[in-house]
């Protein structure tokens, strides 16, 4: 087994053909071919299905891209480790973040002490965050709730109750505290399936023994509350991230406090990066005033 054979496979995986992965890699297609082909050969193993020219990975070669992803990402610490001098004047950090506004403050001081550092913000619930971690596709995540398990770095960013909203002129604007079962006889637009804020809703209608049916699901925070301000129902969301758009009025939800923790996370293995690691100590530096 050699590197470039490895190396040949793990790009063909992550750009999703031998074309991609040629172009990505600066070589021809039919090098990166053989090379996968050596790989598999020697060791008698199917790592792709290809069928005419879609390319798709086995079982075999999932679990070997999952193994690959940890390899490739070492190298890239020894790399910023070995190029320290350089490490904090170029780069992309990566950040998937359910609500991005609690990123804000700490994003500007980022940009300000790192000016050549290029950081893309991606949006994503729950689930997304937490996939996008797994698949090396983030650097770092923020949740509205804080994970068990001994493979993440966490640092909790603040904590909000959730409160419900409608539209300044629907019947329920003046209103400024109802209870679960008052809000659900409402039309109720409700973030998709995965949603941390749709879970907890959903927990403590049950407990109450309420039914909390959608009258529109819609996929983002920012999709529910343009629906919400075109009058059509009621939405949900943290009071952190309510923020403030004349168009919306909240409601608090009179009844057992259900909390949004917010928390930047990691996973452990990458928490040593210099871009990672320079993120968090601005990160925790902030949250601790």
């Amino acid at each position: 087994m050699r590197y470039v054979q490895l190396r040949a496979f793990h790009y063909v995986a992550i750009c999703g053909g031998f074309s991609r992965a040629a172009e990505a890699l600066f070589l021809t297609q039919p090098a990166i071919s053989d090379q996968v082909r050596k790989l598999e050969e020697e060791y008698d193993v199917l790592l792709f299905n290809r069928h005419k020219k879609q390319v798709t990975l086995t079982q075999q070669g999932e679990r070997m891209l999952e193994i690959t992803h940890r390899m490739f990402d070492t190298e890239q610490q020894a790399l910023d480790l070995l190029s320290e001098s350089r490490a904090l004047r170029a780069g992309t950090l990566r950040i998937v973040a359910d609500a991005a506004h609690h990123l804000l403050q700490i994003l500007g001081q980022f940009r300000a002490r790192y000016p050549g550092i290029q950081v893309t913000v991606r949006a994503g619930n729950t689930e997304t965050v937490m996939a996008s971690l797994y698949a090396y596709e983030a650097d770092i995540g923020v949740l509205g709730e804080i994970p068990e398990g001994r493979e993440y770095n966490m640092l909790k960013l603040n904590s909000s109750p959730i409160i419900a909203f409608v539209a300044h002129n629907h019947p329920l604007a003046e209103a400024r505290k109802l209870t679960l079962a008052e809000i659900a006889e409402q039309p109720l637009v409700l973030r998709e399936r995965g949603s941390k804020t749709r879970s907890k809703l959903e927990a403590l209608a049950t407990a109450q023994g309420i039914e909390l049916k959608p009258a529109i699901e819609a996929e983002g925070r920012e999709a529910v509350r343009e629906i919400v301000a075109s009058g059509v129902g009621v939405g949900f969301v943290s009071r952190a991230e309510f923020g403030l758009d004349g168009r919306l009025r909240p409601i608090i939800i009179d009844g057992p406090e259900m909390l949004m923790d917010e928390a930047l996370i990691c996973l452990r293995e990458r928490s040593s990066g210099k871009l990672v690691k320079a993120f968090w100590d601005l990160a925790r530096q902030t949250v601790e005033g």
